[in-house]
């Protein structure tokens, strides 16, 4: 296949709760005042990237996919996942809370939804003063007086919130209640899957003044009652190394802080890379292509590719494999 670093077109989503920062911080191109997400890499149903850079700009990543296979992924991946790609990379910008949310493992999606379940974690990227996060629970509670805090719409006081500032990073396993609260821009990387159980959501009311629709009977088998789920994780920052941040079977996301040239060998990885730049600026060359990687950009490294140089004077990057 041609192996150079591919980028894509972002998938801009509206949201009730979205702000103006990727375009302000991270340069999307919207004219909406409520963009919450850009999908920088997806093969979810009806929003499937599309190639912006080199031989390849304008095929799908199903089409990259279905033609180039384990080439493209990786031996264990395509035969793990065929021709699905297995995550979802997006950009989130929370100008007000999203809704308190939680999504089902792998066993109860395939059941439920014939799909896969949805594990994520979160690096935050930018965080407005006093910025919160909510995860899990701040005491345990059964399902039975869980159901009551949904009646009496008292579920606010039972969440464990979470002050956050640049850098954190937080691993979020299906079954913990979980939000993004207002102020925050994060880079979100996930299994493909776009099932979420809705449990709270602020009272809000849609356009039309009828209020969200929320999936108590859903969640409630979904959910993990037990308080103080340890999510955020500790890793390393040491310059021109791959720092572990999340290691788990779905993907493995490693922190870079490039100053000068790092050269990454992947000759032994039988795996897709994702950069995402999350800081800075850098070069990514493969072979003799370079692309130029500026923050709120993502690229995807074909599985084939053996060595990848990364120059910059100062950038910071996720590396994600699976």
């Amino acid at each position: 296949m041609h192996n150079y670093p591919i980028k894509f077109y972002p998938i801009l989503k509206e949201k009730i709760w979205g702000g103006t920062k990727l375009m302000t911080q991270l340069h999307k191109k919207s004219t909406s005042n409520n963009v919450g997400e850009s999908w920088e890499l997806s093969d979810v149903d009806h929003n499937v990237s599309v190639v912006s850079n080199g031989k390849l700009k304008g095929k799908t990543l199903g089409e990259l996919l279905e033609t180039y296979k384990n080439e493209l992924i990786g031996i264990n991946n395509y035969n793990r996942f065929g021709n699905n790609f297995p995550l979802l990379i997006k950009f989130i910008d929370a100008k007000q809370d999203l809704s308190v949310q939680v999504h089902p493992n792998d066993e109860l999606a395939k059941k439920r939804h014939n799909s896969f379940g949805k594990t994520e974690m979160w690096y935050i990227m930018q965080a407005d003063q006093g910025s919160k996060l909510i995860i899990g629970f701040n005491k345990e509670i059964t399902p039975d007086q869980y159901l009551n805090y949904v009646a009496e719409k008292k579920i606010p006081s039972i969440l464990n919130y979470e002050r956050v500032k640049a850098g954190d990073a937080f691993f979020i396993e299906p079954g913990t209640v979980h939000t993004i609260g207002a102020g925050i821009v994060l880079a979100e990387i996930q299994q493909t899957s776009d099932i979420t159980y809705r449990i709270y959501d602020w009272d809000r009311v849609d356009d039309n003044g009828n209020p969200r629709e929320l999936h108590t009977d859903l969640a409630i088998e979904a959910i993990n009652f037990s308080d103080k789920i340890k999510a955020k994780h500790q890793y390393s920052t040491y310059i021109n190394s791959l720092n572990t941040i999340v290691k788990c079977e779905y993907f493995t996301t490693n922190f870079i802080h490039v100053v000068g040239k790092k050269e990454l060998d992947y000759g032994e990885t039988d795996s897709f890379v994702i950069f995402m730049c999350v800081q800075g600026k850098a070069t990514i060359s493969v072979d003799e292509h370079s692309e130029k990687l500026n923050l709120g950009e993502t690229v995807l490294i074909p599985a084939i590719a053996n060595k990848v140089m990364i120059a910059s004077k100062n950038c910071k990057l996720l590396e994600v494999t699976v």
